[in-house]
């Protein structure tokens, strides 16, 4: 479905709410508005498979633009707000796009991004941006005939760029209109989360994400309302779960570890009691993290493994997770196969690269068909993969060890940093903390750990004893870090993931 199949019969639900604000859009005012958006967009030129690209803050208008190209057989090339000028006009141009959406909030950026662009159409919403003609403009000035055809668009998501410059990934486009059966996640979401039209689904992370954005997306699809924070903030998020009486949410593990380090009186002052699910993922998350997490909030946090990519999917409750600590589930979207770097298919219990095996590999890297054929099994090539390692139990269940490129090999020894992270993460002294891999004369490589010390904890050699002492009690010796280094902030993604290639730079051989 879509929201037009939704404002026909609840106009008046909010398809949206913004946490802070309280600001609210309808589904009468969704669909009219993607629709009116959709025909200006059309009447600019813009035809199916073309690309529309938004570089928004969470406002609701970025709804607005998505379904406008949903059902329109348009991509959405939704952008990093985070990243420069140079990095934003890459997107922009690598991507092909006809059409640039871009919010005020962002407006010094948006400008910057327009001197470097060639994007015919430019329209920008929530106030005026130099280059740019406004949105609401545009909109009353728009149709709202439904054309006869609405043919179902896609995502154009770009890779986070931890290292090199991101890549488009970008989807075979459904062979379907939009308001017809067929979208994969929403039948997921139903069948195993059980979202339904009296879902209120929080969403607090930037809505240019792969997961923020296609979830909250599903939502409209089935007919609930998604409650859009503007920005993570722990204790925002435990009050917006009370003030709207959120059923469902999406985290991922940093956040967790936020909400775990409040002062107790704080994580016991809301009322959590409408909250039934909790999702998580995006990063892998450490075991005494989860612990804490289902024994704060209860047996409702489940955790997925997938990508951008949409190579495949698997699940796992919080009872399966408490009997398989450390496992993100069995596959619900194609089949696991753990293969050594010959593509010889392992055993049970064996870590390898985990690919997933479906009818077809369901996307291509945007003017990159080298890279897309390197994450193509040699010999199965509807098998995919996205670089990161694991194994499976005897019982079919997945456990990520790291990620190929992060593995760290001391000795001829294989280091999953991934494992000594987790360990790190909840001592008390440690705000955020990265392991990997540096050259080692002797050893090959060493490990090396850098820790953005918690408010109050003096960085220095005794907190480092103190560190290492910690991780000595936990994992083997081989496995401790042979030295900490301290910084006032790690490099992340605003989704969470560590953008360790700039961490690893700054030991790199000069």
């Amino acid at each position: 479905m879509y929201p037009g199949v939704h404002a026909a019969t609840h106009p008046d639900r909010p398809a949206l709410i913004m946490a802070g604000s309280g600001r609210r859009l309808t589904y009468r005012e969704l669909d009219e508005r993607s629709l009116r958006l959709a025909n200006q967009l059309r009447a600019a030129g813009l035809g199916k498979g073309d690309v529309v690209a938004l570089l928004s803050d969470n406002s609701p208008e970025a709804f607005e633009v998505y379904w406008a190209a949903l059902r329109s057989g348009l991509y959405v090339c939704a952008v990093n707000s985070h990243l420069q000028p140079e990095e934003v006009a890459y997107i922009v141009n690598d991507s092909g796009a006809s059409a640039l959406l871009v919010s005020a909030g962002l407006a010094e950026l948006a400008e910057a991004v327009a001197e470097q662009v060639t994007v015919g159409l430019r329209l920008a919403f929530g106030g005026a941006v130099l280059g740019f003609d406004d949105y609401e403009e545009a909109l009353a000035a728009a149709s709202t005939e439904v054309p006869a055809s609405q043919p179902c668009g896609a995502d154009l998501l770009y890779s986070s760029g931890t290292t090199g410059r991101p890549k488009g990934i970008k989807p075979n486009l459904p062979d379907r209109q939009v308001h017809e059966p067929g979208n994969v996640l929403v039948d997921l979401l139903s069948a195993f989360y059980g979202f339904t039209e009296d879902t209120v689904y929080l969403s607090p992370a930037p809505v240019y994400h792969a997961a923020p954005l296609r979830y909250s997306a599903s939502v409209h699809a089935i007919g609930g309302t998604v409650v859009m924070m503007e920005r993570f903030d722990p204790e925002g998020a435990l009050r917006a779960i009370e003030e709207y009486g959120i059923t469902h949410s999406q985290w991922v593990p940093t956040m967790f570890v936020r909400m775990l380090k409040l002062d107790e009186q704080i994580r016991q002052r809301y009322d959590l009691s409408s909250h039934r699910m909790a999702v998580h993922a995006a990063a892998p998350c450490p075991v005494e993290v989860k612990r804490a997490m289902i024994e704060w909030w209860g047996p409702i946090l489940q955790e997925y493994y997938a990508a951008t990519e949409g190579i495949g999917m698997t699940l796992i409750d919080s009872a399966q997770w408490l009997d398989k600590p450390g496992s993100v589930g069995r596959s619900v979207l194609g089949e696991v196969h753990i293969c050594d770097e010959d593509g010889r298919e392992l055993p049970s219990g064996e870590v390898g690269t985990v690919y997933f095996g479906r009818d077809e590999v369901p996307f291509e890297y945007l003017g990159d068909p080298d890279k897309t054929r390197s994450v193509k099994h040699p010999e199965h090539g509807n098998w995919a993969t996205v670089g990161d390692l694991g194994y499976v139990d005897d019982d079919g269940f997945l456990f990520l060890t790291d990620r190929k490129a992060f593995m760290i090999i001391s000795g001829g020894v294989n280091i999953y940093p991934q494992e000594v992270e987790n360990v790190l993460v909840l001592h008390p002294a440690i705000l955020d903390v990265a392991v990997f891999g540096v050259p080692d004369a002797e050893m090959g490589e060493a490990v090396k750990a850098v820790v953005q010390p918690a408010p109050g904890a003096e960085p220095g050699p005794d907190l480092e004893r103190e560190i290492l002492d910690y991780a000595r009690q936990r994992v083997a010796h081989y496995k401790v870090p042979r030295s900490v280094d301290f910084a006032s902030e790690l490099p992340r993604t605003p989704t969470g993931k560590l953008v360790k290639g700039k961490l690893k730079a700054r030991y790199a051989p000069s």
